[in-house]
């Protein structure tokens, strides 16, 4: 085998350039045997922790493997398998074969490094670093070039590499010589950047695969004369394999804005930009050996590992050891925690964490995130950390996290693990509506050199793989609409056989063929780096000294280009500061509480444990309240029956994938019923499973089974939790659940118990809940219900001011007030202001009157003068514009709402007078003085009710009028009104606008509608075969008939469907809408209002049943 190092490779980080996944290039250079292969994306290193990690699980595979081999003895064959997950691509090692045993050759050296492209030169430059300090370099550099332009681009000169490019390999990749003879410019650049970085500097030679490499070569050993610059050897390499190159192509028409049949000389005219081995290498540079040698000896002198990269906590000491000032807030929180005196127990693991915490030196990180919390709550914003910090009475001390220590189990190893040897992880929500403040804060406080939020890799996902793939083959747009509309959310494969046909696609055309293959290809390949929704880094030197920071889209925003598995991979610390909505609602409920009942509350004042409470959830009466509200937990609320705090614990974990996954719902349920007899277990495992029924719910739980049941230590059973996601990935669970069962039948526990127990542990790696996120959250479900269940008002009214947000729209959780006995006010110009407000009513109740909010593309600037010129009212729609000073399309988004009612003016009406003040002003000659003539009046014709109620929608996205199922009734009479559904049985017909759809990941494909009519709410399951069956009306439907059996579970009733047909071209026969009556033509100039371009208001109705009543969809 000749040794190689590959020094140029451009992976699909630099987005829709490179073809293959970073893990691919690792993967594929070791197949080859290559000595080092160098990740050199441009102006860019987003994909090298990628490569890090792919290299060490290869070498942990590699490990396992002789291990096997050893204790085994028979060979361990290397399969390819794809992560779903990721797409990516590693080896994986299944059983025993006669097939060749992987080679002990080491596995290749992985040089981190970029490609700068510089904005004054020709010439490209690798840059290889060879130790931290000149990566610190190489990162300050791209930082600074990336923070002086847009977000995803990066602004670099000569003089910047210059400043910045000492201690790295440069290698120039200058133009071809063939076509560029080397023009004055292009031997100045090389010769200015060797001047300043003498031994510093390669030119590098790559094949371009024309028939004249050979020539090329030999001139660019010339140039590299002339310069006193070393040629060596790169393949400047797109893909892995030579079958990437279709994609390559596909990749250059989305980044050229062209189709593949104009792509010209932009294709690639061979598959040979791939990873060779040193031996195809050695063939093209036969005439230039020494070019090839190069390789190893620049491989050798980078001596650069991302694992050299240490980490170093912000210092928050304030002159004081952190450790020292640390235990100082523990014990002060001890006080305002407990002012009666902290149970002994507590004390103790205060004491025992707090020694822990000094063992590791994660004081400065507990108080980088206790100084944020305080800056937060000093300007009254509410938050709280949840997760598995919630597991630390630390954080509980320093006002971190609001779950007493005492109510839940805590497992302070599930947080931090002195084995473990990595950081703890806190997650704290702030309101949504002002996080904003918390981010500036942290920038200010640190400076942007030291903070940054992580990235987010956007990827391709279906549609978009669809739409891109589609345009660049040629397609047309109704065929790509088709196939893209048959797409359920993001996560789905490429179109099959049926798809194609429904779209009228020909099965036997190949450039139909190809394209599905190219869009199952680039499915998981990233698009664009976003930023995290709230994971913040922060360190005490600088943070551009460990990765590139750049702009983000949002102004004041800066992000670093690693995403958060990236970090987590190198051991960086990440806070992450989180929106929830729930917490805006909460605050501004309680602001409104306060104004109008005089009762001031916080998170931690509401009256406990009030049994109202648990009635109404019992009913499933939840439409609003946080984490109880989606349909899963509606049908389950009743059969759960809640009557204490813990039961909310036990309902926010119960309903997620871990639990479901591992078949624990219905035990738990029937032996909280009383109709399953809990099972004796033993002291130890009753002290665990005991609160549950005998049934594992929790992570925590799973990681003391592990302790008590299977002989783990604390921290092995926590590094099983947190493998298991990647090792029942890769393929290598079974070792873990051989150990985990016999471990536990060794303790004489049941096989069927120990393996439904294990089931239940890999359902975590599907996102189940720690006991301690699960009482974080269950806090906000029962300040939410306390909420709904005595002050409805108050609580829909913030709930609307903190839109968007939660699982409903508008317009249910309007309804659903009304439905409670709370009057709801329309928008009136008179008496709204820009949120919702609560009104006196004579009978001491508040009524909720509608905000300007609600007016859609109404702006709040608008909103804020239209109120503060109002004084004692408008009286007609122009003194409005004149005391206000809104421009004319703020009237007419008005008039459209219907917000002038309160002044006797309907919809039509003001709209006229509206748009009759877009004329020009009038001459002085005709002024309010003069005599000019008046604007005759003019009779518009009433609107039907139909038509009102489409308006409503349009403008508010809802209606106070009436519900569109009620006007559709009479002609819908074999459907079944909702509200009849408990009583009904059989085959039965039902109609509604579907509101919400949801296809969770544990339901095997199953589909859950909830259809709304004037009546009420139906909930219908669409089984997999009844969802293929009848696709496009459950994906696209806004209004359905559903015709199935009625499926009874307790007080819960379902529809089975099996036949769903989407009826929504109904939705056009309520009426046409058309707002200026179409008589009053162009030649009617007297009637006619003047003005330039303006907002078409004809809607016709088969475009409102597109777009009205929109559903959110759960995927």
């Amino acid at each position: 085998m000749i040794p190689y190092a590959e020094l140029c490779v451009t992976s699909n980080f630099t987005f829709l350039t490179g073809a293959s996944h970073p893990e691919e290039l690792v993967s594929r250079a070791a197949e080859l045997g290559l000595s080092a292969i160098a990740i050199t994306d441009r102006n860019s290193v987003a994909g090298v922790v990628r490569a890090f990690s792919a290299l060490k699980e290869l070498a942990r595979l590699r490990d396992e493997a002789r291990t096997a081999a050893a204790e085994a003895g028979p060979i361990i064959r290397s399969q390819r398998v794809t992560d779903h997950s990721s797409r990516q691509t590693v080896p994986h090692f299944t059983g025993q074969t006669d097939a060749p045993a992987m080679s002990d050759a080491p596995l290749p050296k992985l040089i981190a490094g970029a490609r700068l492209v510089l904005t004054d030169s020709a010439v490209e430059w690798l840059a290889l670093p060879t130790d931290l300090a000149a990566w610190s370099r190489l990162t300050r550099l791209l930082s600074i070039g990336k923070r002086r332009t847009a977000k995803g681009e990066c602004h670099l000169q000569r003089a910047d590499l210059v400043e910045w490019g000492k201690g790295m390999v440069l290698i120039a990749l200058s133009p071809d010589p063939l076509d560029d003879p080397g023009p004055k410019s292009t031997r100045g650049d090389l010769r200015a950047i060797g001047r300043a970085f003498p031994g510093q500097c390669f030119l590098g030679a790559a094949p371009r695969y024309d028939g004249r490499d050979q020539i090329r070569f030999d001139r660019i050993g010339i140039l590299a004369q002339e310069v006193s610059q070393p040629m060596v050897a790169v393949g400047d390499v797109l893909m892995h394999r030579s079958a990437r190159r279709p994609l390559a192509d596909v990749l250059t028409c989305m980044r050229l804005g062209c189709t593949i049949d104009a792509i010209g000389e932009h294709r690639l005219v061979n598959g040979e930009r791939r990873l060779k081995s040193g031996a195809e290498m050695a063939k093209m540079f036969h005439r230039h050996p020494a070019a090839l040698r190069r390789t190893l000896e620049i491989a050798d002198r980078c001596a650069f590992r991302l694992s050299d990269l240490r980490y170093q906590y912000p210092d928050e000491s304030e002159n004081e050891p952190a450790q020292d000032r640390l235990e100082r807030l523990a014990r002060e929180g001890l006080h305002w925690r407990y002012p009666s005196g902290a149970p002994p127990k507590i004390v103790h693991r205060v004491e025992k964490e707090l020694t822990l915490i000094r063992e590791v030196y994660y004081a400065p990180y507990f108080l980088t995130v206790h100084d944020i919390v305080q800056f937060a709550r000093s300007k009254g914003i509410l938050c709280q950390g949840r997760g598995s910090a919630a597991n630390s009475v630390v954080c509980y001390l320093l006002g971190i996290t609001e779950v007493p220590p005492e109510s839940i189990t805590l497992i302070f190893e599930r947080f931090i693990s002195k084995e473990r040897g990595e950081p703890p992880d806190i997650d704290v929500d702030f309101e949504h509506e002002r996080r904003e403040e918390v981010i500036q804060w942290i920038y200010a406080r640190y400076g942007r050199e030291r903070a940054g939020l992580t990235a987010t890799v956007i990827h391709f996902r279906s549609r978009a793989a669809i739409r891109e793939v589609g345009k660049v083959m040629g397609l047309s747009q109704d065929v790509i609409a088709r196939l893209s509309g048959q797409i359920w959310g993001w996560s789905s494969p490429p179109p099959g056989e049926d798809r194609l046909r429904d779209a009228g696609l020909s099965l036997a055309d190949r450039r139909v063929q190809l394209a599905v293959r190219l869009i199952g290809e680039i499915i998981g390949f990233p698009r664009h780096l976003s930023q995290h929704v709230g994971g913040f880094v922060i360190t005490k030197g600088r943070l551009d000294e460990l990765c590139p920071i750049e702009n983000a889209a949002m102004d004041d925003r800066t992000i670093i280009e690693w995403d958060k598995d990236d970090i987590d991979a190198l051991g960086l610390l990440k806070v992450d500061i989180l929106a929830l909505g729930m917490l805006t609602c909460i605050h501004k409920a309680f602001a409104l509480l306060d104004e109008h009942r005089g009762q001031q509350l916080t998170l931690t004042n509401v009256p406990p444990e009030d049994p109202s409470i648990y009635d109404m959830l019992c009913r499933a009466d939840a439409i609003g309240v946080f984490q109880v509200e989606s349909r899963a937990q509606l049908n389950f609320l009743p059969r759960m029956r809640p009557r204490k705090f813990y039961d909310l614990v036990c309902e926010v974990a119960i309903v997620r994938p871990g639990p479901i996954q591992g078949g624990m719902v219905h035990p738990f349920i029937n032996r909280r019923m009383g109709r399953e007899k809990v099972e004796d277990l033993g002291p130890a495992m009753m002290e665990v499973l005991g609160r549950t029924y005998g049934v594992p719910l929790f992570q925590e739980q799973a990681m003391q089974i592990a302790v008590v049941a299977a002989g783990f230590t604390p921290s092995e059973a926590d590094r099983l939790r947190r493998s298991l996601a990647t090792f029942k990935r890769m393929g290598t669970i079974g070792s873990f659940r051989d150990r985990f069962v016999s471990g536990m039948l060794a303790r004489g526990y049941d096989a069927d118990f120990a393996a439904r127990c294990f089931a239940q542990i890999e359902g975590f790696g599907s996102y189940g809940f720690p006991e301690s996120h699960a009482a974080s959250f269950a806090r906000l479900v029962y300040i939410s219900a306390w909420l709904k269940c005595h002050h409805q008002a108050v609580f829909t009214c913030a709930l609307l001011n903190s839109q968007p947000m939660g699982f409903y729209a508008p317009a249910q959780l309007v309804r659903d007030a009304r439905d409670h006995g709370v009057e709801v006010r329309p928008i009136s110009v008179n008496h709204s202001f820009w949120d919702c407000t609560l009104e006196p009513r004579p009978d001491g109740a508040l009524a909720l009157r509608l905000g300007f909010r609600q007016i859609k593309g109404m702006r709040e600037e608008d909103a804020i003068w239209i109120a503060a010129a109002r004084g004692n009212g408008y009286p007609d729609v122009e003194s409005l514009w004149r005391r206000a000073g809104v421009h004319a399309d703020a009237l007419e988004r008005l008039a459209e709402a219907d917000a002038f009612a309160a002044i006797g003016l309907n919809r039509r009406d003001s709209l006229w007078a509206a748009k009759a003040l877009k004329a020009p002003a009038p001459l002085p000659l005709f002024g309010s003085d003069g005599e000019g003539a008046a604007e005759p009046d003019v009779k518009l014709p009433q609107m039907t009710l139909g038509q009102e109620v489409i308006e409503d929608y349009l403008s508010l996205r809802l209606s106070l009028r009436a519900h569109p199922m009620e006007l559709l009734r009479p002609r819908l009479t074999e459907s079944l009104a909702h509200d009849r559904l408990p009583q009904a049985s059989g085959r039965i017909t039902v109609t509604g606008l579907v509101i919400t759809r949801q296809r969770p990941g544990t339901a095997s494909g199953v589909i859950f509608l909830t259809l709304e009519d004037e009546t009420g709410t139906a909930n219908v399951v669409v089984w997999k075969k009844v969802y293929e069956t009848f696709r496009k009306a459950v994906i696209a439907g806004r209004l359905v008939s559903v015709t199935g059996r009625i499926e009874r579970d307790g007080p819960v009733t379902h529809l089975i469907a099996e036949r769903v047909e989407d009826v929504s071209p109904l939705l056009a026969t309520l009426g046409r809408p058309v707002l200026i009556p179409p008589n009053d033509g162009r030649a009617d100039e007297t009637r006619r209002p003047t003005g330039g371009s303006r907002r078409p208001t004809a809607r016709h109705p088969r475009e409102q049943a597109r777009k009205l009543f929109p559903s959110r969809d759960f995927h």
